[in-house]
Formats: C-alpha cells, sequence, structure tokens
C-alpha cells in the first residue's frame, strides 16, 4: 500500500509570529513534528531560547531557529526577512499567531477596564496592531517572499470562535459585585479575530493565481488551570463539555499548513468543541 504523505513538510520553512504563548509553541511543536525547520518569533529573546530548549527535547536543534521580531513594525520585519535570505532560507509557511490577550483589570478607582465604555484609544490600537495590523504586515513582507520563490506558499491566521460567535460575558460574572464593574471579554478581542478572517478571505483570492493558499483556524478556550468556576461555566456551553487541551490543535495545523489540505483556501476552520453550533 502506498504511503499517504501529503502530511509531511520536510524541506519546508514555516515562521510563526508569537511563539512563545501557549499555541505558539504547540504549532511549532505541530510543524516540526511534520518535518519542517521552524523559525519562532517574539519580542522577548529570552523568552524564544526558553521556548526553543524546550522544544529540543523533542527535536533537532538546527531544525529550530530563534528571530526577535515586533510585528507591528515593517522594518522589524523586512529585517528578519533579510536575515533569512542571507542564510539563503525562503518562508514557505507563515502563521499570524502574534496577539495581545487583554487581562481583565481594573484602576486604582475600581473601573473595569475590560468594559466597552472604559477601553482607552491607546489600548484599542495597541492591540489592534499586534492582533491584526500585525498579520497584515507580516503577510505583505512574507508574502512577497512566497511569490518571489515562485513556489508558492501556506498564510495561516490564528483565529478564534470569537470570529463567529459573541462572547457570554455570563461566565466571566463575579458574585457581588456592582453591574459597572462586572468583567467582560474585552471588544477588541472579537473586532480583532473577525478582522483576521476577513484579511483570510480577501487575500485568499488575491494570491489563488499565485499558488499562496490563506487559510485560518479558530480554537475555542484551552485549559489552562483557570479558575474551576470559569471552568465550569464555559464548559457548560460547549456541546462535548470540556475545554480544549493544549495539544488538541496540532492535527488541524498541520492539515492546513500541507499539501492534505492542498485544495482548500480562504476558509475558517472552527474547532471550538461545538460551541458555535447551538
Amino acid at each position: 500500500m502506498k504511503k499517504f504523505n501529503k502530511f509531511q513538510l520536510n524541506n519546508k520553512v514555516a515562521i510563526i509570529t508569537g511563539s512563545c504563548g501557549l499555541l505558539g509553541k504547540e504549532h511549532a511543536y505541530a510543524l516540526l513534528e511534520a518535518g519542517c525547520k521552524v523559525i519562532i518569533t517574539d519580542l522577548s529573546v529570552k523568552a524564544l531560547n526558553s521556548v526553543k530548549k524546550e522544544l529540543e527535547t523533542t527535536f533537532k536543534s538546527e531544525n529550530i531557529l530563534c528571530m526577535k521580531m515586533d510585528v507591528t513594525n515593517k522594518k522589524d520585519i523586512q529585517k528578519v526577512k533579510n536575515n533569512l535570505e542571507e542564510k539563503d532560507m525562503s518562508i514557505n509557511i507563515l502563521i499570524n499567531n502574534a496577539a495581545i490577550n487583554p487581562k481583565v483589570s481594573k484602576d486604582n478607582k475600581s473601573k473595569e477596564l475590560s468594559r466597552f465604555e472604559n477601553i482607552t484609544l491607546n489600548d484599542w490600537d495597541s492591540q489592534i496592531s499586534v492582533g491584526l495590523s500585525g498579520a497584515f504586515l507580516c503577510s505583505q513582507v512574507f508574502g512577497q517572499m512566497m511569490l518571489s520563490n515562485k513556489k508558492g506558499g501556506v498564510i495561516l491566521n490564528i483565529a478564534s470562535d470569537l470570529s463567529v460567535i459573541s462572547p457570554d460575558n455570563r461566565i466571566y460574572r463575579k458574585p457581588n459585585t456592582l453591574e459597572e464593574n462586572q468583567p467582560v471579554k474585552p471588544v477588541t478581542y472579537s473586532v480583532i479575530k473577525t478582522g483576521l478572517i476577513g484579511l483570510t478571505r480577501d487575500l485568499s483570492t488575491y494570491w489563488a493565481d499565485k499558488n499562496i493558499r490563506v487559510n485560518a483556524i479558530s480554537p475555542g478556550g484551552v485549559y489552562t488551570d483557570q479558575d474551576s468556576n470559569f471552568v465550569d461555566q464555559l464548559s457548560s456551553l460547549i456541546p462535548l463539555g470540556r475545554m480544549a487541551k493544549k495539544d488538541e490543535y496540532r492535527s488541524a495545523i498541520q492539515f492546513l499548513c500541507s499539501d492534505a489540505s492542498s485544495y482548500m483556501t480562504g476558509q475558517n476552520i472552527v474547532m471550538d468543541g461545538g460551541r458555535s453550533v447551538l
């Protein structure tokens, strides 16, 4: 029987933004497992070295390259591109994963900063500049790299189930708290993740004739020892009855970045345990 090897990524080079986050490391693991050479990028060299060391317990060191990169700065992204070209390396896969995950917090007057009426323009701009503008800039720079090597490539945008549904802010509520002080999922998160789907669709048709496929994946909530009450409330909204394990998206990443999905472009794969179909 002929071996099915379309999931293999041997001789491919991928770059991942926001690699030091929870899912960034998982994306790197998934691609390395499929035989890909991976360039992990983030703002902290120390954090990058730590992630590399962790990955090296399973994979060869020469297949993991660290590069500091600010996705909000086009010159910084271009510098990474130039560095790769000097190493005679070309990008085949771009995973736009970088994001600011806004934390629920209060100011010194106990004003809940996550609520719509309290979000500042600076917060709005900074979060969108990383999660949405950063994906635009990286796609622009590394997409051109894919075009110049004439082999095409894959761009994968990491969205969220909140790209297709609204947050249920009841799961964040705190007892004995005034309504104006109740925490909520900041509006910026939904706007960014929904925007990534628009970027995905547009680029998928714009570069369709250049053999560049562009897709998105929308994960649901990942369990990371969150407050048990929050976990229970969120799990009650999910038909599978639980949050995702951190490694449950690896196979989907391999599928979307490999020839196994060669006839798929412009799509958003929602993996949320069924939450969005209710």
